[in-house]
């Protein structure tokens, strides 16, 4: 799941790459597709068809009731004999990160392909996009300070990050805390480690990290009427929001320290201690006013040179800041070995289906995103949701079920980048925000509503549903209906044989950072399911404890059952799953796009 940096642009490109596809799943409220095309006028092209006016709203669909019989045996199945430990151990323990582009991921592609196709699925394959890039693999790491004493060091490589061998080399504590700090700098960070950030105070653990959903936390979710991410921040005034301010401080800071020439650079992690660090992708300086969707991003083939970069555990980090600080000299031994691979630009998703019968040109999708960050072996994002995405599709064929639609399963790549694969897919297949997206960006920015366009294909009538898991190892406890009111119904009658397993709350609200709003985008239906957090975003998400060690197996199983009978009751509706209508206003803040 893509983690959105509070006050650092770092956001790498990779951060601001997302940017356009997020700003684009926000305009979903202006481009949902048509229920009613007699009602609309739409412009032919060769291919594809462009929605020109707002659709009528839709009558919501009568509830559908879940097959008592089919859930009985989905449960048997998924809690008797589940696979879906072992199959996520392969893919964490033996296959290990998944970063985009890489070896790895590729290697994952195929290995889950395979896999599927010894359970019996069908039309099992990898369908490429892009270009994306290059990949990147780290090969050997270490990190110590040598002087005045060995002390070794909890740190690792950003991503796409070159590599450097150093020994003794002095290291600098850049106290800036304004612009007008960077001059006393100036002419000194020449072949020096950079430490590059203020120390972050911590604080001691009072309450556990691992938590799951309180009945009023639930109880508030499914009470509040608002939609997740939608708010009235002036976006005229957006240049005066502390958020922003910091972003350029840091755009000016990242630019200021390249020109420097120094050896390396090293953040402290911006959030975790006892030893958990969160480590993402390399930052290519860019000038403050580069537009969103023009910042360079390391991954590309043509990104520019950059100084290698590494994130230190706090703990750590803040004993070297308070060294120099008593007027210690300190020198560091780095070693960093890493390979760039650039034969193949393209990146893959792993796509395979379970064939209907009467309506088996329908289809019913499910998935999550099988890419990683590096510094884990990507267990709780994504590959407990890829898992459990193919345990799903793995009761549904071992249960002898018979879906009416076709049931497709995709493994997404590139979100992390963006929801770059999800994206690339749903444009491929079902349609995609027409060209004015970027006019539309800076619509929004300066206060305007956007104008409704949306290009849609033949296939994006053929789509009923998609369900996507990306909120760690959490179990299910119920769906954020993604302001779809007519879902409701449906989903209610669904979660009722999972009461007892902890999963009943039904959510109007939005929720973000995933792949269903690459089909939100275009007015398709796409839900994310309500997860318990765990340890999620305290310890795992992103950080080099996202490991199989953290995985919930229980959860797992619940998780993987619940999706096998969406999927499947889904894929038995009498009629095509509802699409909400359109809102009348958009009310969203610039800042929901960063």
């Amino acid at each position: 799941m893509i983690r959105i940096r509070s006050a650092c642009l770092p956001i790498a490109a990779a951060r601001i790459a997302c940017l356009l596809g997020l700003a684009a799943s926000s305009l979903s409220a202006q481009t949902a597709a048509p229920e009613n095309p007699s009602r609309l006028r739409v412009q032919k092209s060769e291919s594809s068809y462009i929605l020109l006016s707002e659709p009528s709203h839709v009558t919501p669909l009568p509830s559908a009731t879940s097959n008592i019989e089919a859930v009985a045996r989905i449960k048997d199945e998924g809690l008797k004999r589940s696979q879906v430990m072992k199959t996520l151990s392969y893919l964490t323990d033996v296959i290990g990160p998944r970063l985009t582009g890489s070896a790895n991921l590729k290697r994952a592609n195929q290995w889950t392909r395979d896999k599927m196709v010894e359970w019996g699925l069908s039309n099992a394959h990898l369908e490429a996009w892009g270009p994306f890039g290059r990949g990147w693999t780290l090969k050997r790491f270490s990190a110590q300070v040598v002087d005045p004493q060995c002390i070794p060091l909890i740190a690792y490589p950003r991503a796409w990050s070159p590599g450097v061998k150093l020994d003794n080399a002095p290291v600098v504590y850049f106290d800036a805390k304004t612009e007008a700090d960077f001059a006393k700098y100036h002419g000194k960070l020449s072949g020096a480690i950079v430490l590059t950030g203020q120390p972050r105070t911590l604080k001691a653990h009072f309450e556990p990290e691992g938590k799951r959903k309180t009945d009023s936390e639930l109880l508030k979710l499914a009470d509040d009427q608002e939609r997740e991410g939608r708010n009235n921040i002036n976006r005229r005034n957006i240049r005066n929001n502390p958020r922003y301010l910091a972003r350029q401080l840091q755009a000016k800071k990242v630019a200021f320290l390249a020109a420097e020439s120094p050896a390396l650079l090293i953040d402290p992690s911006s959030i975790g201690d006892g030893g958990t660090l969160f480590v993402d992708s390399a930052t290519v300086p860019a000038p403050p006013s580069t537009a969103p969707g023009s910042r360079p991003r390391p991954w590309q083939k043509n990104a520019p040179a950059i100084v290698p970069q590494i994130v230190m555990a706090t703990e750590h980090y803040n004993r070297l800041v308070r060294m120099i600080q008593q007027g210690e000299s300190l020198k560091m031994s780095v070693d960093i070995d890493v390979s760039y691979e650039d034969s193949d630009a393209m990146a893959y998703n792993t796509i395979a289906e379970i064939p209907g019968t009467d309506l088996k040109d329908e289809i019913v999708m499910l998935g999550g995103h099988m890419d990683s960050w590096h510094s884990g072996t990507g267990a709780t994002d994504n590959g407990a949701g890829i898992s459990v995405a193919m345990e799903a599709a793995r009761i549904i064929k071992a249960s002898g079920l018979k879906p009416r639609r076709t049931i497709r399963v995709a493994l997404w790549s590139g979100e992390e980048q963006g929801l770059y694969g999800s994206r690339a897919y749903v444009k491929e297949h079902f349609g995609s925000i027409h060209e004015k997206k970027l006019i539309n960006f800076v619509r929004l920015v300066s206060g305007d509503k956007p104008l409704p366009s949306l290009e849609i294909k033949p296939e994006h009538e053929k789509l009923s549903v998609y369900f996507n898991l990306d909120n760690g190892t959490g179990k299910i406890r119920g769906v954020y209906l993604q302001g779809n009111e007519a879902a409701r119904p449906i989903f209610r009658e669904w979660l009722k044989p999972f009461a007892d397993m902890g999963a009943s709350t039904l959510a109007i609200s939005d929720t973000g950072g995933t792949d269903h709003l690459s089909f939100d985008a275009i007015g398709l239906p796409g839900f994310q399911f309500i997860q318990d957090e765990i340890e999620y975003n305290a310890r795992t998400h992103h950080s080099n404890q996202d490991v199989f060690d953290r995985i919930q197996e229980d959860d797992l199983k619940q998780a993987s059952v619940i999706m096998a009978t969406f999927v499947y009751n889904a894929s038995t509706m009498n009629v095509r799953f509802p699409r909400k209508p359109l809102p009348k206003e958009d009310a969203m803040s610039v800042f929901d796009l960063f």
